[in-house]
């Protein structure tokens, strides 16, 4: 008996649990703030499901203020513990609240499917169980790619702009564990001000590729919406025939622009911004994805050519660069005949989707970076059967990377495929086909969004049971946070003292 209580007391941290609960209540008032959006929107175009995000955003908000205001913790301190369970917190509360207005509208999804459809909006996944999406109210639509857009740059990131008490209270424990990539550099000396650099960045790309979709062929609330998704890297759309709507070379050549804007990490546009253009093309990241998109788009060109399928010069210029910037910044765009191109170019996407673009841009995917050290660290490795007692490093950007960082990047990219091997079986279990079983857990995890469809084995996420959903959601979350974030939440040393 003395020996259960002792293991238990070992595995009870203290863990600031009401410092969490208050700031989780702060955020639940910044999302209710921006249901405003969808809510007005409903307003303005005479819609009744103003009703399901005005009973929305009083959920929220008073639920929020609860939280926020009538509890009060003894020490405002936050340690490692609580910033890596916060920032998951975050993405599963945001996402609880956020799929209310879909249980809540006129033709109402079920909380599985809810759950699914918002937890993809906000980790800007795009995958949706939703076979047509003509019949959605503009408020829906709206909120939509709201989401993504808020997912993009981060909700915790967000959070440290406009909440200055996380400055001191774990803020660069949580900037960590939500930022993509593997290192991660403060731009400004304090954390809020880096989060607020980034967000302005964000919110400025956002208005000027509104500004350029206005201008076209498409309507403001349209352009409103595709400038969230696409600049969120999320890509969903606001109607079943999606950006083929306008048939438009104008808005696909502005759309490939920002999708490949989206996969630059934002540091790097920072710098631009400020006139640090050394920085810029001297990263060997940057150079690698300029050299990825290149070469795939001379393969992908000469491939449609040699296949018979270059019908125009629009057909192998602009279509293969689009599909290309679409899936390695884990968009998920697609062209309308890119299902015709071939065996060959799916499995080149698939390559694209699973290393995605650069860390600390608003892509998904395993990152361009974790690439780059794992070439770099598997020749060190062939060199070594010949040269045992050479010391060989992997270098990137000049700078000799750590052996621990270079561990750390092999872990990642090895827990990366067990769990598309493990989500593939389960679902198999569930009944899935096995094609359908791997390609979602896999599109998930690299929160691009493709169904399966795309292969030409399955449909939509609408075939999947509800306790398929339900890992799959957790799967987006996984990939979003880069898996350490979630998975370290379920071992046994997180909750050790």
């Amino acid at each position: 008996m003395r020996h259960s209580v002792y293991s238990l007391h070992n595995y009870l941290p203290m863990i600031n649990l009401p410092v969490l609960l208050r700031i989780m209540g702060l955020l639940l008032i910044i999302e209710a703030c921006f249901l405003i959006v969808p809510l007005v929107t409903c307003l303005v175009y005479g819609e009744s499901d103003w009703e399901a995000f005005l009973l929305t955003f009083v959920i929220t908000l008073v639920t929020g203020s609860v939280m926020a205001f009538a509890i009060h913790p003894s020490s405002p301190a936050m340690g490692k513990r609580e910033g890596f369970l916060l920032t998951g917190m975050v993405w599963v509360f945001f996402s609880s609240f956020g799929m209310l207005p879909f249980i809540f509208m006129s033709e109402p999804l079920s909380v599985s499917d809810a759950f699914f459809e918002a937890m993809s909006g906000f980790t800007t996944t795009g995958a949706s169980i939703m076979t047509s999406i003509s019949h959605l109210s503009h408020g829906a639509v709206i909120w939509r790619s709201l989401m993504q857009w808020i997912g993009g740059m981060g909700i915790i990131l967000f959070t440290l702009a406009v909440i200055p008490m996380l400055n001191h209270s774990g803020g660069m424990q949580m900037f960590n564990a939500e930022v993509t990539g593997i290192t991660h550099d403060k731009l400004r000396p304090r954390i809020s001000q880096t989060a607020k650099s980034l967000w302005l960045i964000y919110f400025t790309l956002t208005a000027i590729l509104f500004g350029l979709l206005y201008l076209g062929p498409m309507e403001g609330f349209d352009a409103v919406c595709y400038a969230f998704s696409i600049m969120s890297t999320g890509g969903f759309a606001t109607s079943d025939e999606g950006l083929g709507l306008w048939r438009s070379d104008y808005i696909e050549a502005v759309t490939t622009f920002f999708m490949f804007i989206g996969g630059v990490s934002f540091t790097l546009i920072y710098r631009a911004v400020h006139r640090d253009f050394k920085a810029v093309w001297s990263n060997d990241v940057f150079k690698t994805y300029i050299g990825i998109v290149t070469g795939c788009y001379v393969i992908f060109a000469l491939t449609i050519w040699l296949n018979g399928q270059a019908t125009s010069i629009k057909s192998v210029t602009l279509d293969p660069l689009f599909q290309i910037v679409s899936m390695i910044s884990s968009t998920g765009f697609e062209v309308p005949e890119f299902g015709s191109w071939g065996t060959f170019i799916l499995s080149m996407v698939m390559v694209l989707m699973f290393f995605g673009a650069c860390a600390g841009s608003t892509s998904g995917g395993a990152k361009i970076d974790r690439l780059i050290y794992m070439l770099q660290n598997c020749r060190n490795e062939i060199e070594r059967c010949i040269h045992p007692n050479n010391i060989l490093t992997v270098r990137v950007n000049g700078k000799v990377i750590p052996h621990e960082t270079v561990s750390k990047v092999i872990a990642f990219l090895c827990l990366y495929v067990l769990i598309i091997f493990a989500g593939g079986i389960v679902l198999t279990a569930m009944g899935l086909p096995l094609i359908d079983a791997f390609f979602s857990t896999f599109t998930c995890i690299s929160n691009t969004g493709l169904s399966a469809g795309v292969t030409g084995y399955g449909s939509t996420f609408s075939i999947i049971p509800d306790a398929g959903k339900w890992l799959l959601a957790m799967i987006m979350l996984i990939g979003r946070l880069e898996l350490f974030t979630v998975l370290l939440i379920f071992t046994p040393t997180f909750w050790k003292k």
